[in-house]
Formats: C-alpha cells, structure tokens, sequence
C-alpha cells in the first residue's frame, strides 16, 4: 500500500524534531453544491528541525513514532 503524502503550512515548531502541519482540503458539498474548506493538524517527525513556522512542506505516512506523531517530514517545499 503507498504512503500518503500531504502538503501543508508549519503551523508550530516549537518541540523538538516535531512539527505541526496544517493541511487543508477542500470538496464540494452534495447539496449546496458549494466549495466547502476543511483543516486538520498533523504531528510530523522532523529530524534535523529544519522546517521553521510559514513553510510549506510535504508530509509522509510513517509507523507511529509517539502517540501523535505517524507523519515524517519529506521536504521543505517553498517559503511562505
């Protein structure tokens, strides 16, 4: 099975290795037939703390690393 991949903006960097990503997405809805926008946060493993607070970055699915924690930080993609 492939891993997801997502792409968000760093929302926090604060702890150490982690960042908290926040990706949005965004669907039509079945009756009011209206674009309709959804966030979430993700928890991702950044092992060199490289992403820092406004990037846009790519998130992988990985085995859980904590109990918040089962994304890892693919690569910085563009500042922001």
């Amino acid at each position: 099975m492939p891993k997801r991949v997502l792409q968000g903006v760093v929302v926090s960097d604060k702890q150490d290795r982690t960042i908290v990503v926040k990706v949005e997405r965004r669907f039509t809805h079945p009756l009011l037939k209206k674009t309709v926008r959804r966030t979430k946060n993700y928890h991702a493993h950044d092992e060199n703390n490289s992403a820092k607070v406004g990037d846009i970055v790519l998130i992988e699915e990985t085995r859980p690393m904590s109990k918040l924690k089962c994304w890892a930080l693919v690569q910085p993609e563009a500042q922001g």
